[in-house]
This record gives structure tokens, C-alpha cells and sequence, in this order.
């Protein structure tokens, strides 16, 4: 369990008690002891509800981490048939959680990424919740010579899952410089997207993006749970995509049920590191998770695009 940060705990508080030693000591209580919320509440003279607002906040703001030691057998099973099927160097499966997938597909993936990381290395970044979530289980550290690149082009708009947004995050926890493909995902033209790499600046973030030690990368599908299928240029195309084989996206580029990029035009504009250039890649991680991503993941697989995965019990039953 992380360090125990403010949590709103309302004003009406036994008197003389620290509202911080009762934030902690209900987490404490609730996420290590045990005790359940009513007995929680009779123990600091509190009511039941706050000691339930406050074990809800510390959770959704990621202050809590529960490390299970017991192995889940079904999990292990699916592992383990993952990486002989699909040859991978390693495959971490969790239980599905319908309502918060991505965030524990995302912290899982952390879990994985954060003993690979060291000195001089570069990392390389996709984009989505599910990346964004790996932060939580990333020990801050100051990774000496190394830098953070991002994978692909971006959004024209905000949404903290965007790829600048987590690049840059990944980059200030782990105090390294950042490489932007500081461009749209889609460009007009394949000719204006050819020309703009001529750009040094542009060419430079490329060519870092390529020599990554490490790659996080997710993926998409075509239903409007996908990030990138909602924009405006993906949607006007998803009939197209569709008609050409299309099951979903892995840096913006769409592939076939095969793993075969599909013969489409936006796979011409994308401006992203290509799926055979992603698996030059000496270590890279997929994650994603979800039954709906189960089409796109064997998709990815199947190309032999990534070296390791973690997806939830759902996604990994139907891949297989």
C-alpha cells in the first residue's frame, strides 16, 4: 500500500482526532485489516458512509495497491497457453472487472514495465487509458542517458490519454527527455506525410522512436469504445476499413484478422512507427484487455508484433 495522500473526509470529525491519522487509519483498517466498513466506523466514531467515501477516493485516486500473492490458477493457465501458442517472452493475465478494465489491464502493465527499466534506456509510447494507468505502478526514478519517445502522431485535442500527454508524464516520473511526433496521427496526403519527415525535428523523434529498448503500446478495435475509432477521420472511414479486413488498430495502423496491415489509404498517411518496425523492437508490451479487443490482440499476435502481454481473462480466452 502506497503512502496514504489528502483525502476529503468532510468536517465533522470526532473532536481533537487528526483528520490525517483517520484518512489513513481507514484504509488501513478497510484494505489491510480487514475489518468491514460498519466495524470501521464504530472503532473512530465515525459514520459508515465517510468511512465509505473515503475508501472509495483513495482507490479511484490510485492510493492503494493490493499485491496478491496467491496465484489465480485460471490466469496462470491462460498465461501460460499464451506464451506457448504465440512464442512470448511473457504474459500476465487478470481477472476481468467490466467496469474498470483498463485500469487494471494498465496497472498490471506497469507492474511488468517497471523492473525493465534502467539507465540509458529509451522507452517508447502509444497512447490510451490503459497506458496512462501503467503510471501508477511505476516507481519514480531518474533514468540516466535515457529518454521517452513517443510511437505515433496525436490528437488535435486534450484528453489525457492522449500520446504527448502520457509520453510526457512517463518522461517527468522518470526524469528523461521526450521525443515528440509532435503531428497528427493522419495526414492529408501519403505525399504531405512523406514531406513533413524531411522536417530534422520531426525526422530525429522518428528515429528515436525506432531505437527504443522498450515499446508500450495498446490497441484498438472499430466500436466507438475505441479511442481512435471515435475521431472524426477514423469514423468517416470505418466502412472503408471494414470492407478491407480491417478488426482494429495498433498505433493508428489497421490490420487484418491475419495481423496484415490492410490496403486502406489512412494506413498510408499514419504517421506511426510501422508494426514490423514496432517488432524490431528488443522488448515491447501489449497492453489491453476487454472481450470486444479479442480480434485486434490475436490480430497483433498472430503478426508477432510484440514480445509480451498483458490482457484480462475475457480478451485471453477468446484469443485462444
Amino acid at each position: 500500500m502506497s503512502e496514504i495522500e489528502a483525502v476529503d473526509v468532510g468536517p465533522d470529525l470526532p473532536g481533537g482526532q487528526d483528520p490525517e491519522q483517520i484518512k489513513a487509519r481507514v484504509v488501513w483498517y478497510y484494505f489491510v485489516g480487514g475489518l468491514t466498513q460498519q466495524e470501521i466506523a464504530d472503532k473512530l466514531g465515525i459514520t459508515r458512509l465517510r468511512v465509505n467515501r473515503i475508501a472509495g477516493q483513495a482507490r479511484a485516486d490510485g492510493l492503494v495497491h493490493i499485491d496478491v500473492r496467491l496465484p489465480l490458477a485460471r490466469c496462470v493457465a491462460l498465461e501460460e497457453k499464451l506464451k506457448q501458442r504465440y512464442g512470448l517472452a511473457a504474459v500476465t493475465v487478470v481477472p476481468t472487472v467490466e467496469d474498470d478494465q483498463q485500469r487494471v489491464v494498465g496497472e498490471a502493465a506497469g507492474v511488468m514495465l517497471d523492473p525493465m527499466l534502467r539507465e540509458g534506456l529509451g522507452l517508447g509510447v502509444g497512447w490510451g487509458r490503459t497506458l496512462s494507468e501503467a503510471l501508477k505502478r511505476i516507481n519514480p526514478r531518474k533514468v540516466s542517458r535515457g529518454w521517452v519517445a513517443t510511437l505515433m502522431g496525436g490528437l488535435t485535442r486534450g484528453s489525457g490519454m492522449n500520446t504527448f500527454e502520457v509520453s510526457t508524464a512517463f518522461a517527468k516520473l522518470l526524469g528523461a527527455e521526450c521525443y515528440y511526433l509532435a503531428v497528427p496521427i493522419y495526414f492529408p496526403s501519403a505525399e504531405s506525410r512523406t514531406a513533413l519527415l524531411q522536417h530534422y525535428g520531426i525526422a530525429e523523434a522518428y528515429r528515436r522512436a525506432k531505437l527504443v529498448d522498450i515499446a508500450l503500446v495498446s490497441c484498438g478495435d472499430l466500436s466507438n469504445r475505441s479511442l481512435l475509432a471515435v475521431t472524426q477521420i477514423v469514423t468517416e472511414n470505418t466502412a472503408g476499413l471494414r470492407e478491407a479486413g480491417a478488426v482494429g488498430d495498433l498505433l493508428g495502423v489497421f490490420l487484418d484478422e491475419a495481423g496484415r496491415p490492410v490496403d486502406h489509404p489512412l494506413n498510408q498517411r499514419v504517421m506511426a512507427l510501422a508494426p514490423d518496425e514496432l517488432k524490431a523492437i528488443p522488448n515491447s508490451i501489449l497492453a489491453s484487455g476487454g472481450a470486444h479487443k479479442a480480434p485486434i490482440v490475436k490480430a497483433i499476435l498472430t503478426g508477432g508484433y510484440v514480445k509480451r502481454l498483458v490482457t484480462d481473462e475475457a480478451c485471453a480466452e477468446r484469443v485462444l
